[in-house]
């Protein structure tokens, strides 16, 4: 999944984390139990990981980057206890009713095709436990974010169409919430 050197940039700075930690992992997991154990898929860098991890019971984050995941492994783990894998989204390797919740930031434009989005919102459904909430935030297509991406895989999600993806995932009760620059999604397994 291609990012260029502007978009590793700017994910890798002091600002992105301040505004993720700020109000942007707030308003994505209000009223989301992140108690128990918490799957993160897609982590990048670790700004979201390092946010979740006081927050959550247990976490495990699933990186496909292999060098982002050593990275992350070797960064976070130790110091954060957070169970770095290296892995894809859309082909989880853990078994079903594995986590109270899943959670992704920012980076479902980022999987190259719609079918693989697909993919990862049934994988997502497959390892909650019943009663367990797939939520997180993605961006909107603005010029900005067009112009930061140049070159990179995008694959933009319409929030719109979204509670239909994820009810067709095995997900009831999605629903997405529109901001200024993203949009928050939750959904739950019943």
């Amino acid at each position: 999944m291609a990012m260029n050197a502007l978009h590793r940039r700017i994910c890798r700075s002091d600002s992105w984390a301040d505004r993720m930690h700020g109000t942007t992992l707030p308003w994505a997991t209000r009223d989301v139990d992140l108690g128990g154990e918490v799957l993160e898929i897609g982590p990048g860098y670790g700004v979201t990981t390092r946010w979740l991890a006081p927050r959550a019971g247990a976490l495990t984050a699933v990186e496909v980057d292999p060098v982002l995941a050593a990275d992350l492994r070797t960064g976070l783990g130790p110091e954060l206890g957070v169970d770095v894998r290296h892995g894809d989204g859309a082909a989880l390797p853990f078994p079903d009713d594995s986590f109270d919740a899943v959670v992704c930031f920012t980076m479902l434009h980022h999987v190259p095709t719609p079918g693989e989005q697909d993919r990862l919102f049934g994988e997502a459904a497959r390892v909650l436990r019943p009663g367990g909430t797939f939520a997180g935030i993605d961006s909107r297509a603005t010029l900005r974010f067009r112009a930061i991406h140049v070159g990179d895989t995008m694959t933009l999600v319409d929030p719109a169409t979204l509670p239909r993806r994820l009810g067709a995932a095995g997900l009831a009760g999605a629903a997405t919430e529109l901001g200024a620059r993203s949009f928050r999604f939750r959904a739950d397994r019943g």
